[in-house]
């Protein structure tokens, strides 16, 4: 029995059949012409989602991405740095001192997973860092994304790989040139060293690395030029935050700011979040929400599937990957 026949036989009701909905809408949404954006939150390259989510952009279902500065950066570290990685499985028995021994051997900690600083952030510091410069000397300007594409295409890293190249979904993005959308990079390791370097004169120009405000003037324009009422954009959301919450908010924005009515809404959604619904958190805003901000439409297929992103996710892509 495969996955697909496994979940549809055994995942019946409650979250377990909106994992069902959600993954049947996307291959219906795709199948009808759609474009799909994936938004990914949190660590979710620290989970190794890249293993399906290469294979998602290779068969070319996922048309754009928004992520974090941390999903960016933490597939190349898994890439170049994996077998330095360490596994905590008893991550919530450790103590303060437990922590502090971390700290001082530079393991930096995700949960049940720590990151090792110097193979990982310091080997991707040191390549990208000769970049930034060259670009910054000849008066240029790149996206964040656009740095990771220039260094993965260089093949500089390619002697320092630990897993296998096809699970890197930055590598499998760069081979696309795929469209990239990563609002708040500033706070992430990278971002910080970035400024470090700028603070130190080593960066001249602090627009060297493009900035979230170019983001969202990127995507207007790559959402106007692509979603129309025969090919909408769907949206895809792991976790919540500004991988979501920034992206979401183009349609909107091109409506109410720029007068573009004739753009469709979002015209599929779908979020994967243990965030339930609160005081003020859009992170667990239920969909319907969502239309009185001009985002999604009364009649737009929604899903929320509340769980844990990193067993839910895996398990909708199988599906889509009719695996």
């Amino acid at each position: 029995m495969n996955v697909t026949n496994f979940l549809k036989h055994h995942y019946r009701h409650f979250n377990a059949a909106a994992l069902i909905d959600a993954a049947e809408g996307y291959n219906k949404h795709l199948a009808e012409g759609g474009k799909m954006m994936i938004t990914l939150a949190g660590a979710m390259s620290t989970a190794e989602m890249g293993i399906q989510l290469a294979e998602l952009i290779r068969q070319d279902k996922v048309q754009i991405i928004s992520c974090t500065g941390a999903n960016l950066e933490e597939d190349i570290f898994n890439l170049v740095a994996h077998d330095f990685y360490e596994r905590v499985p008893n991550y919530r028995d450790l103590t303060p001192a437990d922590e502090q021994a971390l700290l001082e051997r530079h393991m930096n900690r995700v949960t049940d997973t720590c990151i090792p600083e110097e193979e990982a952030m310091r080997r991707l510091e040191h390549s990208v860092l000769k970049f930034w410069e060259k670009a910054d000397k000849a008066g240029e300007q790149y996206f964040p994304h656009e740095f990771f594409y220039q260094i993965l295409k260089s093949g500089e890293l390619e002697q320092y790989y630990q897993i296998d190249p096809k699970d890197s979904w930055m590598l499998a993005a760069a081979e696309k040139n795929l469209p990239i959308i990563c609002p708040g990079w500033e706070d992430s390791t990278l971002g910080n060293i970035f400024a470090g370097h700028v603070i130190s004169g080593d960066i001249k120009n602090v627009h060297t690395v493009r900035t979230g405000i170019e983001y969202m003037i990127y995507l207007a324009g790559w959402y106007t030029e692509q979603a129309t009422e025969q090919s909408k954009v769907g949206f895809f959301q792991i976790g919540g935050g500004i991988a979501g919450d920034f992206p979401i908010c183009v349609v909107p924005m091109l409506h109410q700011d720029l007068g573009r009515t004739s753009v469709p809404l979002w015209g599929y959604f779908c979020q994967i979040s243990d965030s339930t619904t609160s005081y003020g958190s859009y992170s667990g805003a239920v969909p319907n929400e969502k239309i009185t901000w001009g985002k999604l439409g009364q009649d737009t297929p929604k899903f929320i599937i509340e769980s844990d992103a990193t067993i839910v996710a895996p398990l909708v892509f199988a599906m889509v990957l009719g695996q």
